[in-house]
């Protein structure tokens, strides 16, 4: 089953090197660098762009949530951000963290967001001119706005998802490693354990590794590439579909493939992910037979 032509994505959200050339001192325009190397912004990064830290700029300190939209409205008019302005997005490693930056602005409803196809890798590729100058910013206002509920799924919701999976109404994503998958470990390689107790997957979850969607040089697969990859596996457009990685920046990189480049209508993020899932008292799960 396809919505969409196979060769043109849904949305167009996807910019390149030559745009953001283009673009360079538009005022309508911010272009915000979420790399998880917070050092690279610092070694040379896109003209005019500022840092975001998804980490530390998203999360509250203290509770495991994010920001409130009262601090999500201060944050964005720091960065001199309007409710009109065009938040171009990039990062390192195919966008990881831009494309969970990407979410979280559309979960707190900024109408007006693209992301670099490629990211980093990308416009290095291209020769653009990296600079170390931070641009200087004249602070906005910005509104408070109510959250895009229809994009964040919780814990309970989930448990209650598997039920639809098993039904054939519905699909879950995880897109971790196939270790991660069938429970040999806990972790990314080469990553810290942050603190999962148990190994394993969510019953009924579908492994779909987020670097599937991406090519060589961190570009995203054409619609026809993607289409065939996701719905081979049974997600759909027509069934509701979660995605879930460890701590949601994969899977919002998932999420962002299936929703602005395929145009599924019904794909929620669960941000907890296997962090909080396989921590959880009284949760299921599964794990691959050796």
């Amino acid at each position: 089953m396809t919505q969409n032509p196979p060769t043109a994505y849904a949305h167009h959200v996807l910019v390149d090197t030559a745009w953001l050339a283009a673009h360079h001192g538009d005022p309508l325009v911010r272009v915000l660098e979420a790399s998880e190397d917070l050092a690279l912004y610092d070694s040379g990064h896109a003209p005019n762009a500022l840092r975001l830290d998804s980490r530390r700029d998203l999360w509250d300190p203290v509770i495991r949530d994010f920001l409130t939209p009262e601090a999500f409205a201060a944050l964005m008019a720091r960065l001199g951000i309007t409710h009109e302005t065009t938040v171009v997005l990039y990062g390192d490693k195919s966008n990881w963290w831009a494309t969970y930056a990407f979410w979280f602005l559309k979960y707190n409803g900024h109408a007006d967001v693209k992301l670099v196809n490629g990211g980093r890798q990308k416009l290095d590729a291209d020769g653009l001119a990296f600079t170390i100058t931070v641009p200087e910013v004249t602070p906005t206002t910005y509104p408070v706005r109510a959250r895009n509920e229809r994009l964040r799924i919780y814990r309970d919701e989930v448990r209650q998802h598997i039920a639809a999976v098993h039904k054939g109404e519905g699909a879950l994503v995880d897109v971790r490693s196939p270790d991660e998958f069938a429970g040999n470990v806990t972790h990314m390689p080469e990553y810290p354990q942050e603190g999962v107790l148990r190994g394993g997957h969510i019953p009924s979850a579908v492994n779909l590794p987020w670097a599937i969607a991406v090519k060589y040089d961190g570009t995203f697969k054409s619609a026809q590439q993607l289409q065939r990859l996701y719905e081979t596996a049974g997600v759909t457009p027509d069934k509701a579909v979660v995605t879930y990685c460890r701590i949601a920046e994969r899977s919002s990189h998932t999420w962002f493939v299936l929703t602005q480049l395929l145009g599924y209508p019904n794909v929620t993020n669960y941000d907890g992910s296997w962090t909080e899932w396989g921590n959880a008292v009284g949760l299921p799960i599964e794990k691959e037979q050796p």
